[in-house]
Formats: C-alpha cells, sequence, structure tokens
C-alpha cells in the first residue's frame, strides 16, 4: 500500500473513531484533535511500513497509543521537580505533587454544590457572567439595573468564596 491517495480515503474514514480513541485517552478536545493530527502525520509519514490486509484500525490505533504514551513519558520528565532543599514548601509540594481525577471529583461535587446553595437571585447573573454575557446583556434578559447586576455577581463570589475556602491556596 505505496501509493498516498489510495490511503488517504481510509484514513478519512477511520478519522471519527480515532477522534473517539483520542479523546478517551486525553479527556480534552483540543488535546484530542492535537492527537489526532499526529497519529494521522505519523500514518502518512510510515505509509510504506503498513501491510496490505492486515487491520489499518489496530495500526492506526497502535500508532496512536504509542503516541500518548511517548508524549505522557516526556510530559511527565518535564514537569518533575527536584529539590534538594531540606525543608520542602508547600509550593514545592505543590507543583510536584500529581493530582488525582477523584480530587477533581470532590473539588467539582463541592463546586457544584455551592452553587446550588446560591439564592437564585445571586446565581442566575452569576453563572450568566460565567458563560461570558456582558453585564448589560443579563441586566437586560433579568429587566434588572446593570448595578443590581454587579452587585449581585460580587455577592455570589463572596458566598462561594466562603464554601469553598478550603480550596484556596
Amino acid at each position: 500500500m505505496q501509493s498516498t491517495p489510495t490511503f488517504n480515503s481510509p484514513l478519512q474514514s477511520s478519522a471519527p473513531m480515532l477522534k473517539n480513541y483520542a479523546f478517551k485517552f486525553t479527556r480534552d478536545e483540543e488535546v484530542a484533535n492535537d492527537l489526532l493530527q499526529d497519529t494521522l502525520e505519523k500514518a502518512l509519514k510510515y505509509v510504506a511500513h503498513f501491510k496490505e490486509g492486515t487491520n489499518i484500525n489496530g495500526w492506526l490505533f497502535t500508532i496512536m497509543r504509542n503516541i500518548f504514551i511517548n508524549s505522557y513519558r516526556a510530559n511527565t520528565r518535564r514537569n518533575a521537580i527536584v529539590t534538594q532543599e531540606e525543608e520542602i514548601s508547600s509550593t514545592h509540594l505543590m507543583q510536584s505533587a500529581q493530582r488525582n481525577e477523584a480530587e477533581g471529583k470532590f473539588a467539582m461535587a463541592d463546586i457544584q454544590k455551592a452553587l446550588a446553595s446560591l439564592p437564585e437571585c445571586y446565581s442566575i447573573p452569576f453563572l450568566s457572567y460565567f458563560e461570558g454575557y456582558k453585564y448589560e446583556e443579563i441586566a437586560a434578559s433579568l429587566n434588572i439595573p446593570i448595578g443590581t447586576v454587579k452587585t449581585r455577581i460580587h455577592m455570589a463570589r463572596q458566598l462561594l468564596q466562603k464554601r469553598l475556602r478550603t480550596y484556596r491556596k
């Protein structure tokens, strides 16, 4: 399978499956797109190594998995922090500690609870602002003055900070 034009069609038909596979690895849309692109580039570069009649999806998945593993290893080495100080500060610990998914899930659950506990008059303007709406747009949609919108967003932030103070650094 040496000619690239005949190889492009199977690559294009495999792209959606590969993208799903990449997302399962990365859990991030942009990183998954980068991983997909790297995989397709490498496949085109090494098209001469593909044996016709074998499973192209398996070959592509293997390339993707290897790229992901190599990238992960490189990032781990790059992010490793070695300190020779006798006393390790909390800043160094935070930089060197690996966070796990469970910690993120607990934090998200706490954030969701804190948001749910906000009075509706604060949560609606706050969530609208968080979603990218401007003060004027929020004021118009809720039919309240801009100053009231700003005050309610400020109050929501204060309440959220108080309820989530365990996460402050």
